[in-house]
């Protein structure tokens, strides 16, 4: 079976202003990458279109006011905060983003792919059940997982790896055991939140599960968690499918962040996790593209080295220029593993009620 790429040209459409972070360029470069580097033209890829997402398939996640307010507000115009504006047309967009999500999500449980990848905008995470921010209107990783479970889907494992921590889908699924969130982010960093000892909520209290990094952490850093924290708990919760909220804003080249990933590292990781969904879910894997800011000097290379994970092909040679080594040299700390080891170790403890694998 094959890796769908779950893209649409709409999704240069979408745009605050020619200099924000999140601007079309974003998407422009990767698509011109992939493209030179062959990848839609190897018999493992699959393009697919998307569809809008319905009114049915937002209310799962969103209040009807909030929804209400971004669709009065894409005809006036308006704003949720100083990054984070409304221009005309937005819900269309937004809707077509959420619906690549969803689109995604029935082309995996339909077998059409094997697993698939949304290369959409805009992003969705800060985007909670009747607020937005941080760049975010539609939460498309919360519209993706209610798709899921609407399918019979009981179990759904987020793994979050922007590194801005993902509130908004931390508020949605707080309370729901049927949901386990795991996000590994910058700390402190915005928005502020998802520090350990965000656990959960009544009957999900446990299934939040927060892994904050700090400044210059690197491949071996998230290499270390992935072992540490995310295998074991995907293991002992065997979700029927897993759900990636894919920030690629760790990279060491991006503007807007601080930490120290490579595009090798971030396909190494999506490699471990291929793997970990073939041996617990049957491969159900669906990833949709969050942050990521460094426009051609990480994206590009970045997103190419998850698709050539997910398609099962070699990812040796997946690699930035030369000419940005000095600059990941700089940008690692030295200190970043060590401080990160202790907090695991006061993480699992506070864990260790919730699951067996940290007793």
């Amino acid at each position: 079976m094959t890796t769908g790429i779950v893209f649409a040209q709409a999704y240069l459409r979408h745009e605050q202003s020619p200099t924000h972070p999140e601007r079309s360029e974003r998407l422009a470069y990767t698509m011109d990458q992939l493209t030179e580097e062959g990848i839609f033209d190897i018999p493992e890829i699959s393009l697919i279109e998307p569809r809008k997402a319905t009114r049915s398939e937002i209310l799962a996640v969103h209040d009807a006011a909030y929804v209400g307010f971004l669709e009065e507000a894409s005809v006036t115009g308006g704003m949720i905060d100083y990054d984070t504006m409304i221009p005309h047309g937005l819900i269309g967009d937004a809707l077509l983003a959420a619906g690549g999500a969803v689109t995604a999500v029935d082309a995996v449980l339909d077998q059409d792919v094997r697993n698939a990848f949304v290369l959409c905008r805009p992003p969705g995470h800060h985007a909670g059940c009747a607020h937005g921010g941080g760049f975010c209107y539609l939460n498309n990783v919360a519209i993706a997982v209610r798709q899921f479970q609407r399918r019979g889907m009981k179990r759904v494992m987020i793994l979050d790896w922007d590194a801005h921590h993902g509130n908004g889908t931390q508020e949605i699924f707080e309370d729901d055991p049927s949901v386990l969130f795991c996000s590994v982010h910058q700390f402190p960093f915005y928005p502020g939140s998802g520090q350990i000892d965000e656990i959960g909520t009544g009957e999900g209290t446990g299934y939040t599960v927060n892994m904050p990094v700090p400044g210059g952490s690197s491949d071996q850093v998230y290499t270390y968690l992935l072992q540490e924290i995310i295998m074991p708990l995907a293991e002992e919760f065997q979700p029927d499918c897993i759900v990636i909220s894919a920030g690629q804003d760790n990279h060491f080249t991006d503007p807007l962040t601080g930490l120290a990933l490579t595009a090798r590292g971030y396909a190494s990781m999506m490699q471990e996790i291929c793997i970990l969904a073939d041996s617990i879910c049957l491969g159900r894997l669906v990833v949709i593209l969050e942050g990521g800011y460094s426009v051609e000097g990480g994206l590009p290379y970045t997103n190419l080295g998850i698709i050539a994970a997910m398609a099962g092909l070699d990812i040796s040679a997946i690699r930035e220029p030369d000419t940005l080594l000095d600059l990941l040299h700089r940008s690692v700390s030295d200190t970043a593993l060590s401080r990160v080891i202790k907090t695991t170790g006061e993480l699992k403890q506070m864990l260790a009620p919730y699951w067996s694998c940290f007793r």
